[in-house]
């Protein structure tokens, strides 16, 4: 197997700005190193001991969350910085899609930008000539190209940058979150190309956010985080790590958002009023009495109210498992589990609960009594209702729950008003609200690429 690319044992430190400054260049460099004397508080490790390899003709993603320095390992492969310890080894002619339009002088026509960038990418007067024609039909910029680039708009100039650099013919591409250049139409043009390179057996590195791309265009991938490597492999496998990972860190941060939605509640007086802030038309859900809550429920934020002679004290959403969880995949089986404690008695008592997506659109909302459970008795003391979803058929978003206690003509004994946040998560980016279960059938003749 001939490697394309290899890095081994690679580490990159960056001193801070805060750091110890030197008065010139002379003086750092008496000193033999700029970096060993420094204390660790003036230095910021971007990259520890990372080593992965990429065979000649092959695709290799690397992804990682925002701040993970995955682009700090692409500057590397491209020659722009050097590793602080260990070794980078690239075969071949480089072509680097990360900076795009750098060098590109905003007083000169795009034409005269298209020779000079390209020459600063390694290519000969003569092979931009040849190839000029081509790299301006790219970028669609054919009316414009004689045009001084500083009257281009943001998109015309990385299009254009980004057609000069596809056009240099490398041996090794190495792409960095570039295909937000143009509309739908150029990115498809974009991946057309790379299909294009993968074809001629080019070699290419991958940084990019999409686990899509990453799993349909890429051999094997690297995921990064914190600068360490995690895992590499096959992409699907990977991909299905560091999403499992990015689900535990957001059931971390519900978790925490939940909790201190409902410790800033559980301050307000019984008998306080709901607050009345949001407009909306959409009508209401349940009856109310003269002190209940707001006669249109929707025109609430976010709170608590009641008398609490009946009191919510605690409510957790289950998982399939009956865990407790914040994170959800679509499909999924889903549980509220409502902690009652009645002060006294009652043969009054409904149990609701209210669905609103991310922006305040109901998606559900149900109670006991109009579910035709007419309610005889509940005893004092603590008591529990679950409230059971087979299957949780949302799309992909945030979503926040009401959760209620109150009598048969509205008035409320606790209400809970968008207190508890959970996230459902999906590999099908469709749009709305609600999925429903279904299937497609089509006629003879119609097929589709397997995925």
């Amino acid at each position: 197997m001939t490697r394309a690319i290899e890095l081994v044992n690679v580490s990159k430190i960056y001193r801070r700005y805060a750091g110890r400054q030197f008065a010139t260049l002379k003086s750092a460099l008496l000193q033999r190193s700029i970096l060993r004397d420094l204390h660790p508080s003036e230095t910021f490790t971007a990259l520890t001991d990372v080593s992965f390899s990429v065979p000649k003709g092959s695709t290799y993603g690397v992804m990682g969350r925002n701040g993970s320095d995955k682009s700090t390992a692409l500057k590397l492969v491209a020659g722009i910085t050097k590793p602080t310890s260990g070794t980078v080894r690239v075969e071949g002619r480089i072509s680097a899609l990360i900076e795009l339009g750098a060098g590109f002088h905003p007083e000169i026509s795009g034409r005269e930008n298209v020779y000079i960038n390209g020459i600063m990418l390694g290519l000969t007067k003569r092979e931009i000539q040849e190839r000029f024609d081509e790299i301006v039909e790219f970028a669609e910029l054919r009316e414009f190209i004689d045009a001084p680039v500083k009257t281009y708009s943001s998109g015309m100039y990385m299009r254009l940058g980004f057609a000069v650099a596809i056009h240099v013919d490398p041996d090794v591409l190495l792409v960095d979150e570039v295909l937000a250049v143009g509309d739908e139409g150029f990115t498809h043009k974009c991946l057309d190309k790379f299909g294009e390179f993968r074809r001629r057996g080019k070699t290419i590195l991958l940084v990019t956010h999409s686990l899509n791309l990453i799993e349909r265009f890429c051999d094997d991938c690297l995921w990064l985080d914190g600068g360490r490597v995690q895992a590499t492999g096959d992409p699907k496998r990977v991909v299905g790590a560091y999403l499992t990972a990015v689900e535990d860190t957001e059931e971390d941060l519900l978790a925490a958002t939940t909790a201190r939605a409902v410790e800033a509640a559980s301050h307000t007086p019984p008998g306080a009023s709901p607050p009345q802030e949001i407009p909306t038309t959409v009508e209401e859900v349940v009856p109310t009495g003269p002190d209940g809550p707001p006669n249109n429920m929707f025109q609430a934020n976010e709170g608590r109210w009641g008398s609490r002679e009946v009191e919510i004290v605690e409510v957790t959403l289950l998982d399939g498992e009956g865990q407790p969880s914040f994170v959800f995949h679509t499909g999924d089986a889903f549980a509220v589990h409502i902690k009652i404690r009645a002060h006294e008695a009652t043969d009054d008592f409904v149990f609701g609960i209210g669905l609103f997506n991310a922006d305040g659109v109901c998606c559900y909302g149900t109670n006991t009594y109009l579910e035709d459970m007419t309610p005889q008795h509940l005893t004092s003391g603590v008591a529990e209702a679950t409230f059971v979803v087979d299957g949780l058929d949302l799309v992909e978003g945030t979503y926040k729950l009401d959760v209620a206690v109150h009598k048969r003509d509205g008035y409320p004994y606790d209400y809970h008003r968008l207190l508890y946040t959970f996230r459902v998560k999906s590999r099908t980016h469709d749009v709305g609200i609600y999925r429903p279960r279904h299937r497609w059938t089509f006629s003879p003749g119609v097929e589709f690429k397997p995925r």
